[in-house]
């Protein structure tokens, strides 16, 4: 009886370690991503843990405006202007419970025009 215990939480750890190994798995997100985003000029209202302001993104001049919820570190942003970033998306180590796992990271502001 003992045995059987002990067997069923062995299945169950393997179980919950392969679930949460497909999660990260399908993130899209490889160990270093790098890709060129827009920044608009104006922040816009949203909500994460709760209300706050977002950078509004897109990745490319056609595209539809979208929420960046995070930081980008080495970034300062000043409302007014549009920048056009290259940047590093990185899984982030350890990241909290309400937190993104994603962390973006500046290489190189391209532009930055008054608007």
């Amino acid at each position: 009886m003992e045995n059987i215990k002990l067997q069923g939480v062995t299945l169950f750890s393997a179980s919950c370690l392969f679930i949460l190994s497909q999660c990260t798995a399908g993130s899209g997100i490889s160990e270093r991503d790098e890709k060129t985003i827009i920044i608009g000029p104006e922040t816009a209202d949203c909500t994460g843990v709760a209300p706050m302001k977002c950078l509004q993104v897109k990745e490319n001049a056609n595209g539809k405006w979208t929420n960046l919820y995070t930081n980008i570190e080495g970034f300062t942003y000043e409302p007014g202007y549009e920048y056009v970033l290259k940047i590093k998306a990185e899984k982030a180590e350890n990241p909290p419970a309400d937190g993104s796992s994603i962390k973006y990271i500046l290489i190189k502001e391209i532009s930055r025009t008054k608007k």
